[in-house]
């Protein structure tokens, strides 16, 4: 996505239509849309064409951008898990992985972040039924794996905003929803982390189109991305218009529910409940 909005910064300030840029590389002008949104990996042939063609010889600027072509080809850790998860959602867990703001309107389920193990695999194995339990074993492994990511050096933050209806479903029978519930609590206390619940007592709120997830990156030049995840796909989303609404919708959820101290003591009355 970084390369991508280089080239197209780069194609945009030399006035080069998409169509004449993909005349220059031998492709359509929907392929090098798709290389502007980080949708298809990098020839570096067809990336020194490009850069010829908007004009740019200083060697050290086009040595940065052709590493940054090879960086983008290579496959991120997750891709090994490939084998057990829907052809859509590898590219959610690389936008996942490069944010450094993750914003969260969920209602069926505690978000995948914030998962307990054994809560995951209760919500895998009813996911994947039929599947073999090394296959939801690996997919439960991906899942812990992403979250090493909210408590690393550099980790992003998560504001989250969890439907009280995800947290009276049970997954797993009570002793799993329970420590579903502590390790809720527990990572509701962390600095990066900014918890909210809504609860049922509010009635009808913001989010009534459903869960929805928007991700902002460190780097200026890239979009933020919305991602909707459905039955059999997902959308990505990073049309201004369309971000904006989703953020209007979260700021309005964010504004509506409990503080975070209010949400966290909402979670301990839940645990006691439970």
């Amino acid at each position: 996505m970084l390369l991508g909005s280089h080239l197209r910064r780069l194609r945009e300030a030399r006035g080069i239509t998409r169509e004449a840029a993909g005349y220059s590389i031998r492709a359509s002008e929907s392929k090098i849309s798709r290389m502007e949104l980080g949708r298809v990996s990098f020839k570096t042939r067809d990336v020194e064409d490009l850069l010829t063609l908007y004009g740019i010889t200083d060697e050290a600027e086009r040595a940065s951008l052709l590493s940054l072509a090879k960086e983008a080809n290579v496959a991120g850790w997750w891709h090994s898990y490939s084998d057990v998860l829907p052809s859509w959602f590898p590219t959610y867990v690389g936008l996942e992985g490069a944010a450094s703001l993750i914003r969260v309107y969920e209602v069926q389920f505690v978000h995948g972040l914030l998962q307990t193990e054994e809560y995951a695999r209760a919500v895998v194995r009813r996911g994947m039924r039929g599947a073999s339990e090394a296959d939801v074993e690996r997919r439960v492994a991906l899942r812990l794996e992403r979250q090493k990511y909210l408590v690393s050096e550099n980790a992003p933050d998560l504001h989250i905003v969890l439907d009280e209806a995800a947290l009276r479903r049970p997954h797993g029978g009570r002793e799993v929803m329970r420590g579903q519930l502590q390790h809720l609590i527990e990572m509701s206390e962390r600095p990066n982390v900014r918890l909210q619940v809504m609860p049922f007592s509010f009635g009808g709120h913001a989010g009534e189109s459903g869960a929805f997830t928007i991700l902002s990156f460190p780097e200026p030049d890239l979009s933020d991305v919305v991602y909707l995840e459905q039955l059999t796909s997902a959308l990505y989303l990073d049309k201004p218009e369309d971000v904006a609404q989703y953020e209007r919708v979260l700021q309005e959820l964010q504004n509506d529910c409990p503080s975070p101290d209010e949400s966290r003591d909402l979670l301990r009355g839940l645990l006691q409940l439970s």
